[in-house]
């Protein structure tokens, strides 16, 4: 198993994500990821999602991508609200190790960290060690994207 902190830096590199700050949250069953906005399209007669996120408020760096939608349901929040939201699949690269996760989009606007990793990412491969943070380092930026 590989031990992560509170906190770490994840890279979605198939969503063009070199990296984002993560809560790890073994409370929350699923994954989330703050959107800006996004919007529905069709591509070859399948459902799409675009979306766009500022991954890093001090750089402001705008990210557009696309996925195929995955799947939609119903996701209860920590202040009880049930919110219907898309999700798609991507590969999380962790701690050296890349794995296919799902991934919820909503607004986390207001939060601390722009992506929330839930169990279902972590199960099998991580645990969670609450008193440290960041142990993993921030993954090095793609040569395609701009600094």
């Amino acid at each position: 198993m590989i031990v992560l902190g509170w906190r770490e830096w994840v890279a979605l590199p198939g969503l063009g994500i070199d990296r984002v700050r993560a809560k790890i949250d073994t409370g929350a069953r699923s994954s989330a990821l703050h959107v800006d906005a996004h919007w529905r399209f069709v591509e070859q007669g399948l459902p799409w999602v675009g979306f766009r996120l500022t991954p890093s408020k001090v750089q402001q760096r705008v990210i557009e991508a696309a996925a195929p939608i995955f799947d939609e349901r119903d996701v209860l929040d920590s202040g009880g609200h049930r919110t219907r939201r898309i999700f798609l699949r991507s590969t999380m690269r962790l701690a050296g190790s890349a794995r296919e996760i799902e991934i919820n989009l909503t607004d986390r606007g207001g939060m601390l960290f722009p992506m929330l990793l839930g169990r279902t990412a972590l199960a099998g491969t991580f645990t969670v060690d609450p008193a440290q943070s960041s142990l993993h380092g921030k993954p090095p930026r793609s040569l395609s994207s701009s600094a």
